[in-house]
């Protein structure tokens, strides 16, 4: 048996009057964060201590009404997570902490203690949570939590975090489950090519597709929104302020992308459930995608080339999120005893997957792939060619080292054919 947490978020239906109290709650906790790093940077190396920290906090508290807003125990989080920033930074792990800006900064309230939410199931819908300093609010119930006669020491709800989006406030909760640890599974193993015309083609034959995650009327929206906005910028001088008009502007637009947001986690998440519950091992290409969606810009003295049709791609490149597909890939594989590979990425799509070979203008397009090698002549779904040897590859034992990010030591000097097996 083994401990897992993870998070499960889920909507808040505010009134108006609960939604201004919580935006008071925010307000203050950035506030909070930002006192804490003038704090910082005004005293003594040797004076930065948490319990004088603490002290500063509980002072601002009294001299400020407004940080009153804020829970204690939500302030002491604040103050947890500044100390942890300078951790991260200090290990590499990420930048300095800075200022919090108003319009800059995700809105969000923290909820230390899992106890004081007293969490009660309304009907199949909704449900309700105690929030300090706001009242009892209803969430949308999408997913059994350990609550009632389900929760004891194992199974719980550790606590819970407030966020704002475009959409609205949300509660994240953070459960704990103990659950036996998986065993290594036995499954079909698949090779995976990831694309845009095509966001998955498996080796098997298999695809997953989607749509346009917004309506054409809300596409036709966010055209007429987003030209709104450029005329009104026309007429505003560099560092002015934007009026209350373009506020709003700004702000529809937000939500449409927000909502298209949400979706594309939807498809990914239901896409990877259903991959690792199918299949025991998964093969994917290690890209590199920051160098994927570099611009085509070039320089004054080297001006790049086809620039538009560049900066498209990479949009499309950045909507798909490859990476959180298989993040999420990761983790669900390994909860239920499967294992995700990546192998080396170059040539899988120029590849003919039969005979091994390499030969120009066997891609003949986005969808077709022909073999030009005069005693092959395959031919197929060009997606469906690259999965294959996405998934020979793996079976070569080219697979990289999830540790060192390096490839394993034997290497072919020429691909044998993905039908040898």
């Amino acid at each position: 048996m083994g401990k897992r947490q993870f998070g499960h978020r889920a909507r808040l239906a505010l009134t108006p009057a609960l939604s201004f109290k919580a935006d008071g709650q925010a307000h203050a906790a950035r506030t909070m964060w930002n006192l804490l790093h003038a704090w910082w940077q005004m005293m003594p190396t040797d004076k930065r201590t948490l319990a004088n920290a603490d002290a500063a906090i509980r002072q601002a508290r009294k001299d400020i009404d407004f940080l009153d807003a804020l829970p204690a125990q939500a302030a002491q989080a604040v103050l947890k997570a500044y100390f942890q920033a300078w951790k991260n930074c200090w290990e590499g792990r990420a930048g300095a902490p800075g200022f919090k800006a108003r319009f800059r900064s995700v809105m969000s309230v923290d909820v230390p203690q899992g106890r004081d939410l007293g969490i009660v199931r309304v009907h199949r819908r909704w449900g309700m949570v105690n929030l300090p300093k706001i009242g009892r609010v209803r969430f949308r119930w999408t997913k059994d939590l350990p609550v009632g006669k389900r929760a004891d020491p194992d199974n719980r709800i550790t606590g819970a975090r407030l966020v704002k989006d475009a959409l609205g406030w949300h509660i994240a909760f953070r459960v704990q489950n103990l659950e036996p640890k998986p065993g290594p599974r036995r499954g079909p193993e698949v090779g995976i090519d990831v694309g845009i015309a095509v966001p998955l083609a498996l080796s098997d034959g298999e695809t997953f597709e989607h749509g346009e995650w917004l309506t054409t009327r809300e596409q036709a929206k966010l055209l007429r929104l987003e030209q709104r906005s450029a005329a009104l910028r026309q007429h505003r001088e560099r560092g002015e302020k934007a009026s209350k008009r373009l506020r709003h502007i700004y702000d529809q637009i937000a939500r449409l992308r927000a909502k298209s947001k949400r979706r594309r986690h939807d498809w990914q998440h239901k896409t990877t459930t259903t991959l690792a519950r199918t299949y025991g091992t998964v093969v994917v290409e290690a890209l590199q995608i920051t160098n994927m969606v570099k611009s085509a810009k070039g320089a004054l003295d080297q001006p790049g080339m086809n620039v538009a049709q560049k900066s498209g791609l990479n949009r499309s490149i950045h909507a798909e999120a490859w990476g959180r597909m298989v993040v999420m890939l990761g983790y669900k594989l390994a909860r239920l005893g499967g294992s995700l590979v990546k192998v080396p990425a170059p040539g899988t799509s120029l590849r003919c997957s039969a005979c091994g070979l390499t030969t120009p203008g066997s891609r003949e397009s986005q969808a077709v792939f022909v073999c030009k090698n005069p005693d092959c002549g395959w031919s197929g779904n060009a997606d469906h060619n690259a999965a294959r040897n996405v998934l020979h590859l793996y079976r070569m034992g080219l697979a990289l080292i999830p540790a060192a990010g390096r490839a394993v030591v034997r290497r072919a000097r020429r691909v044998q054919p993905a039908t040898a097996r």
